[in-house]
Formats: C-alpha cells, sequence, structure tokens
C-alpha cells in the first residue's frame, strides 16, 4: 500500500520555471538572438545529463564575448522579481491537506538548492508539511539521476513500490522511474511543451487528482 508522496518543487508547487525562461528570452531578444525552448529544456527540472548554459549559448551565437557574470546576475534578478509574484499553483495546498488526513507522509525530492526551496517553502507556508525535503547538496547527481529519489526513499524508510511521485518536467520523470517508482505528472505549459513521456498518469493540474482513487489502484489484489 501507498504510504507516501514525493513532490518535485519547481515547475510543480510553484512555477519557477516559466519566469527562468520567459527572462533568458528577454535576454537573448535584447541582443537578436533566441533562445530555443529545446535547448532550455534540458536544464528544468535537473541539469544532471547536460551542461548547457545559456550564457556561454548566448556568446556563441553573437560571436563575441559576453559578459557572462552580468548576464546570470540580471536573468536571477528579474527572474527573482516574477517568482515573487507567483502563486502556489492551483491544487497543491488541498492535495497535501488531505494527503495529511489520510494518514501519508510528505517529501520533496528538488534537482534546486535547499536555500531556494525551504526559503520558498517557507514564504508558501508549506515547509511543515514535509517530514523530509532533498535537495541537490543531498546528492552526487540531480535528476534526471534517480539519486534524489532514492535518498528520499532511504529518508522516509520506504520501498518504490509504497510510493507515489509527482512531477511536471520530463527530467524529473526520468529520474522517478529510474528510481522504480510510481510517477504522476503534473506539467504546466512550459514542460507540456517538451512531453514527460514514461509517466504513469498525466494530468492537466493537481486540482483535477483524485487522491483517494489513485490510492485505490494500489491496494493489493486478493
Amino acid at each position: 500500500m501507498i504510504k507516501a508522496l514525493i513532490f518535485d518543487f519547481d515547475g510543480l508547487i510553484l512555477d519557477t520555471e516559466t519566469p527562468d525562461y520567459i527572462v533568458w528570452q528577454e535576454i537573448y531578444a535584447e541582443h537578436g538572438a533566441r533562445l530555443p525552448i529545446e535547448l532550455w529544456g534540458q536544464l528544468i527540472g535537473g541539469a544532471g545529463a547536460t551542461d548547457f548554459d545559456a550564457a556561454i549559448h548566448l556568446e556563441r551565437l553573437l560571436s563575441h564575448p559576453v559578459d557572462r557574470p552580468a548576464l546570470n546576475t540580471l536573468w536571477r534578478a528579474r527572474s527573482d522579481e516574477l517568482i515573487d509574484r507567483q502563486p502556489i499553483l492551483p491544487g497543491v495546498k488541498d492535495c497535501l491537506d488531505h494527503a495529511r488526513r489520510l494518514g501519508l507522509r510528505l517529501a520533496i525530492a528538488s534537482s534546486s538548492p535547499h536555500s531556494w526551496v525551504d526559503r520558498y517553502l517557507t514564504r508558501l507556508g508549506l515547509l511543515d508539511y514535509f517530514e523530509a525535503i532533498l535537495c541537490a547538496e543531498d546528492v552526487r547527481r540531480v535528476k534526471p539521476d534517480p539519486g534524489l529519489f532514492l535518498a528520499a526513499l532511504s529518508a522516509l524508510q520506504l520501498r518504490a513500490e509504497e510510493v507515489i511521485v509527482f512531477e511536471d518536467s520530463p527530467n524529473g520523470v526520468k529520474a522517478a522511474k529510474s528510481a522504480g517508482i510510481f510517477t504522476v505528472a503534473v506539467p504546466i505549459g512550459l514542460t507540456r511543451q517538451l512531453g514527460v513521456d514514461g509517466a504513469d498518469i498525466v494530468l492537466p493540474s493537481l486540482a483535477s487528482l483524485r487522491l483517494e482513487e489513485l490510492l485505490s489502484n494500489h491496494l493489493p489484489h486478493k
């Protein structure tokens, strides 16, 4: 039976991913260039399988050096301003409250650092919901490597078949499935463009989740 739910953070609980991409698009446009979603999408959910760097890529497109630190600082400042105005994504709070009432344990597995995830969970009033929070510093490689989900299983002292993962990105889905965990994909507009192949279920948002129905499908058959 399912005993715990493991959640991604970026793009699942809070849409931090769209502002990040929008701002880089703006910076590229200011230089007369374009950043395709396919390139940026390599980083969404985890950069464990790529060394893509938007500033370096822009430099190559322009065929002359750019001030990479300045561009990254500008990107981070503009994006943070947008992210700070983002609400919790639809259905997240109801899902967490429902899971609590059902006695399910809750954890986070995010490729972002603790300084990022813990800060936003605190701002959103969600930090105390989670028994375990696993972030980039807790593993050797982030998603799509399965290490974060394996670390979450270890922290919860549960087996893969006793949890369900909620993810929004291709990298996250690949990581969860590599860890042998049933995975529900809840893509936002940005990650929907990239596809979430491999997920066991795809939902338009957590607001459409029927948690008890999902759990009942995991009851052992007599």
